[in-house]
């Protein structure tokens, strides 16, 4: 021991263990302390009772001897970060010639077993960067995969250990294999046995067995787990693919036959199962179901989930089916009978469907969101999200269109109620980047002289425009999904042919059809207004004449309101009547010939008076010009 070690001993200020220890960290030691963590012990001042430590954090560090002694590690010569701390450029051409080498040096420095990211903490930095040690870290595993030295575990979490003599890794994957008890532990172990097939030096000896294992797995899941039969047998093809001195044990146990077995819940099947197993299946529907395998392909897309749908076109398309699948595209565009899903996907995809992207689809579209929102999805599903967010969309709809068409959609647009009124004006304006000439219809504004005129506006009272809105509601969001499903329930009972039922449906459906379409337009066109601040010196809307017949000298009073406004009992007429029309910007003391029932009538205005303003506070609904304006900026 050294003789100042013993000095201290003998004079009680360390104990004889201490003073063991502190002989292993003498000047020039590399060491290891738990929160200060890798240093050097650059000297002893034991005068003082201290060594002192150079961290990477902190040079010259003091710490007193005895708690220097219960704390600091001393680290051997051939420890990682020793060697690290001395030749650097060493472990940096260790790391690029030999990585297995490397990390069994780092393991053996950290008790036999260390994690990835512990790896990666002595090695980034100084040895790689961390775009370097991602790279590089990659094609090590493969490496120590390979060399059957260490065992690699499937859990990134867990640690990476040096193998015991004599176990390769082709028998850790086997082991594995055999300890899997759940179905996607079990897929994993075997996937992992395909990808390092070659490591298998016996390849019939070792994992034929795996073949027999997997088949008689597959039989006996089908019925309770299908969808877990499916990769097995995929598994078992790419296995038999790879090592071609494999064979089955189940002759008639094929893909194509699991395929025809399962055609019923195929559907089901193919929604739990991975993209790339999916679409294995799929590809595999020609030789399973042979000419049948068009029309099933297509049932399938419409009853599939987003990912399948995208998956068939390419399939059919591949398959020279590409005219069938756009008449089946046309008609359910056309019978708005095309589901959410398939629609989201022809507008992402419709650089390949130019022909298809007309207003029909728009059609299609609003029809698939109006079932949306009496169900789950509302505004928050795919398709609704395509539509707002794809700010293209609607220019490609409509630029082979004519100006008409555009307009009677903005008009079906303003009255939809799927939109709230910031999106529905965000709309608006994109199909006025198309046609700049129909701005009016959200601005007010009237059109330039010489171009076209929009419908004639109906001047109506705010009561009366609330009927007609309550009514249009009521339609929209009760009588007509109503309808729907009536349609669905009497389709139900089959042979349409003789299903009164059905065609009462039909039938009631064309009629709130076209009573949507008629209020719709009349909607659109509507103008509110209370009858306030009337101009009395002549006969206008919102007022009330009081006229004098010449003949019979009997006068009679007739109140003047708007289009919607009539009731016969109490003489309330429409400006739009013949009366109405006859009496409009007339003046007191002019006379005026009227139709009665015994023919013309000749009657003087005898007085003009305001009619009593609507009641009926005006809604907020109406666009406001910043607003557009603020619309249209986008």
């Amino acid at each position: 021991m050294d003789t100042e070690l013993e000095k201290l001993v003998e004079a009680g200020k360390l104990s004889s263990r201490a003073a063991q220890q502190l002989e292993k960290l003498k000047p020039g030691t590399f060491c290891l302390h738990k929160s200060w963590g890798f240093g050097r012990i650059s000297e002893w001042n034991l005068l003082l009772n201290q060594i002192v430590i150079d961290f990477a954090g902190k040079k010259s560090h003091p710490m007193q001897a005895e708690y220097a002694a219960e704390n600091v590690t001393p680290l051997a010569p051939e420890h990682f970060l020793a060697r690290k701390a001395t030749d650097l450029a060493g472990i940096r051409n260790l790391a690029r010639e030999n990585p297995p080498a490397l990390i069994r040096n780092i393991l053996e420095s950290s008790d036999g077993k260390a994690t990835a990211q512990q790896i990666g903490e002595w090695l980034i930095g100084d040895v790689f960067t961390e775009t370097e040690w991602k790279r590089w870290w990659e094609s090590t595993k493969k490496a120590l995969k390979a060399s059957g030295v260490f065992s690699i575990p499937a859990k990134k979490n867990d640690p990476i250990q040096i193998r015991g003599e004599g176990v390769s890794h082709a028998d850790e994957l086997i082991e594995a294999f055999n300890k899997a008890r759940q179905p996607k532990q079990q897929v994993a172990a075997l996937e992992q046995i395909i990808k390092f097939c070659d490591q298998f030096k016996e390849p019939e000896k070792q994992l034929q067995p795996i073949i027999t294992t997997i088949e008689n797995m597959a039989v006996r899941n089908q019925k309770m787990h299908p969808e877990f039969a499916f990769e097995l047998i995929i598994a078992r093809d790419d296995l038999i693919g790879r090592v071609p001195s494999l064979h089955t044990t189940h002759i008639g146990l094929t893909l194509s036959k699991l395929i025809t077995e399962e055609d019923q819940r195929l559907i089901l099947v193919l929604a739990k199962l991975p993209a790339a197993k999916e679409k294995r299946i799929l590809q595999a529907l020609p030789a399973a179901l042979g000419s049948t395998w068009t029309e099933r392909g297509l049932n399938l897309m419409q009853q599939s989930h987003g990912r399948m749908v995208a998956q068939i076109p390419r399939i059919l398309s591949e398959a020279g089916k590409h005219d069938e699948l756009r008449t089946m595209l046309e008609r359910s565009i056309r019978e708005h009978s095309a589901t959410s899903e398939m629609l989201a996907w022809l507008c992402s995809d419709r650089q390949q469907w130019s022909e298809l992207v007309t207003q029909e689809l728009l059609g299609a579209i609003f029809a698939a969101l109006e079932r949306e929102q009496h169900g789950t999805a509302g505004r928050t599903g795919k398709l609704y999200r395509t539509l707002i967010e794809d700010r293209q969309l609607l220019g490609d709809i409509f630029r082979k269109s004519d100006v008409a068409t555009a307009r009677d959609w903005m008009r079906r647009l303003q009255l939809s109620h799927l939109f709230d009124e910031l999106t529905k004006r965000s709309l608006l304006a994109r199909l006025v980047k198309v046609y700049p000439e129909l701005e009016s219809m959200i601005t007010g504004a009237q059109p330039a002289s010489g171009g076209e005129q929009t419908a004639v506006s109906l001047i109506v009272s705010w009561s009366s425009l609330e009927r007609r809105k309550a009514e249009y509601e009521e339609l929209v969001k009760t009588k007509i999904p109503e309808n729907t499903k009536e349609i669905a329930l009497a389709r139900s009972y089959g042979d349409l042919s003789e299903n009164f039922e059905f065609k009462a449906a039909k039938q009631m459906q064309s009629v709130l059809m076209r009573r949507k379409t008629e209020l719709e337009q009349m909607l659109v066109n509507a103008r509110g207004t209370s009858f306030e601040n009337v101009d009395t010196s002549r006969v206008s809307i919102g007022t009330i004449v009081t006229l004098r017949n010449a003949e019979t000298n009997k006068e009679e009073t007739y109140t003047i309101l708007g289009a919607w406004d009539g009731d016969p009992e109490r003489n309330i007429i429409s400006y739009q009547t013949a009366i109405g029309q006859a009496l409009l910007g007339h003046e007191v003391g002019e006379t005026i010939s009227l139709n009665s029932e015994h023919g013309p009538a000749q009657c003087a205005i005898v007085s003009i008076q305001p009619a009593p303003p609507d009641q009926t506070a005006s809604p907020h609904t109406i666009p406001t010009e910043s607003a557009v304006e603020a619309a249209m900026a986008e």
